[in-house]
């Protein structure tokens, strides 16, 4: 949203939500462990996720992850160091990839989000996530979901890549296994399978 800003969201200010949208509670409120406080202004937002329309109402202070996991439910999106240095948290903003723990949730309104469940259609895996099973791509996992983004983003807008151009497309995302070679591997194996989108 454009009236909000870095200055804006540490002074704790912002617009007041309307009332037609989905108000979205944290888990603790929503569970009844501790009593709502107003305190935080909130504001209504709309945008595309992984191709679907989400009219919801925010607190000015959310980071888009904790939006996806807390109250949307989607946890593919992994919260590693919540300091944007890990690249756990990347998803697709309007086709770039980003950490979502350093975007604010009301900075999506009116763009488009893609997290790892949108790659596959429907029970068919994307080639890229194929690519990533057949060549060894996942270890402990945790990772993973981040390394997939970003390189859906890298093939995206480099249908064939080199090497050092999916090393490059991939840097910034961090394997605590050192799995390097084999999501390096797994990308250049997706090249030229093509994305299912039918």
């Amino acid at each position: 949203m454009d009236n909000v800003s870095r200055r804006l969201f540490l002074k704790s200010s912002g617009a007041v939500a309307a009332a037609t949208t989905v108000r979205l509670k944290s888990p603790a409120v929503a569970e009844g462990r501790v009593q709502e406080v107003d305190a935080a202004p909130r504001t209504a937002i709309a945008f595309l996720l992984n191709g679907e329309k989400y009219d919801v109402e925010v607190e000015d202070r959310w980071t888009l992850t904790e939006v996806l996991r807390d109250h949307l439910e989607l946890t593919g999106t992994k919260i590693g160091c919540d300091r944007g240095e890990c690249g756990a948290c990347t998803v697709l903003l309007d086709g770039q990839p980003v950490y979502s723990c350093s975007q604010l949730a009301v900075w999506v309104d009116g763009r488009s989000v893609e997290t790892v469940e949108g790659l596959s259609n429907g029970s068919h895996l994307d080639p890229l996530q194929e690519a990533f099973i057949e060549n060894d791509g996942p270890q402990c996992g945790f990772c993973t979901s981040g390394q997939l983004m970003a390189a859906r983003a890298l093939l995206e807008r480099n249908s064939k890549p080199t090497v050092e151009e999916v090393r490059e497309g991939l840097t910034g995302n961090i394997c605590r296994c050192s799995n390097y070679n084999r999501y390096v591997a797994s990308v250049l194996a997706a090249v030229g399978k093509g994305r299912e989108d039918g």
